[in-house]
């Protein structure tokens, strides 16, 4: 078995729950037990909801509970930038590189246009069946994409999703999973504002940071279908995955929320945080 990369790669977007303590945990713990090495990634490409003190927050909650992080932001590696923010001309290559497989496209939809479909009908998703009748790199013509560019006109980049295939992957916890490629939409890739979504830079980066196993939360369990046919599109060979379940409120009904352990007497921060 190659050796053993794991990484814990939170959002600065607030302090960290105890949730990702314990994601954390299962991932230095499985990359301590094999000499393995554990990264700490910060994926930071979701501005607008950016925390200031957030990321030193997590570094110092790592620290706090003993998990010595090995490459990361404070401690280098030979795997940086491990700030996503700090990544950008990276994602750049690669998702020129899947408009030329033919893998994702142009989609010049305003945001108004997107709304009055969802409108018309709650259960429209932009996908196989409806990306002809919108307006995209696929539907218009080369002089109507020439004539949108030259106006700097916005767009976003989305995954061109197969319309009927099936996609299969193995969870290290939940055993065989199949979905079906008809029921997802053509997630964006690449926003307007030039930054990847998480789905984009999550699966580039844990390719190029050579990342063995994927352990995080079961809230990511519906996204790994379009993970897994990144690594397709891309011909990258998939890490291992493992889905944990969330820590539930004491009910055992949605996630743990600061307010539960107000209420009930106990902490959801490691360390103390102020809004």
């Amino acid at each position: 078995m190659s050796k053993i990369r794991v990484r814990f790669a939170p959002s600065p977007t607030g302090p960290l729950h105890i949730g990702g303590v314990r994601t954390a945990l299962y991932n230095y713990l499985l990359a301590k037990k094999h000499g393995g090495t554990f990264i700490l990634r910060i994926e930071d490409t979701d501005q607008a909801r950016y925390v200031e003190g957030a990321e030193e927050y997590i570094q110092n909650a790592l620290e706090w509970a003993g998990l010595t992080v090995d490459e990361g932001v404070r401690e280098g590696g030979d795997f940086g930038p491990y700030r996503q923010s700090e990544r950008g001309e990276i994602y750049q290559k690669y998702v020129n590189t899947l408009i030329e497989k033919r893998w994702a496209y142009k989609a010049f939809d305003t945001a108004k246009e997107l709304s009055e479909k969802r409108d018309e009908n709650p259960n429209w998703q932009y996908d196989a069946s409806t990306r002809m009748d919108m307006k995209n790199s696929l539907s218009l013509s080369d002089a109507e994409i020439q004539r949108l560019e030259e106006k700097d006109t916005p767009f976003v980049v989305r995954f061109m999703m197969p319309g009927n295939e099936k996609v299969e992957f193995t969870d290290q916890i939940r055993g065989k999973v199949t979905v079906e490629t008809a029921v997802l939409d053509d997630k964006v890739l690449f926003k307007a504002d030039g930054m990847p979504t998480y789905h984009m830079a999550n699966v580039i980066d844990d390719h190029l940071m050579e990342i063995t196993h994927v352990i995080r939360g079961e809230e990511w369990l519906p996204s790994t279908p379009l993970h897994v046919m990144l690594y397709k599109a891309f011909e990258w060979q998939a890490p291992e995955f493992a889905h944990l379940p969330l820590i539930l409120k004491p009910e055992g009904k949605g996630k743990l929320s600061k307010r539960d352990g107000a209420k009930f007497g106990f902490p959801v921060f490691p360390l103390s945080w102020e809004d």
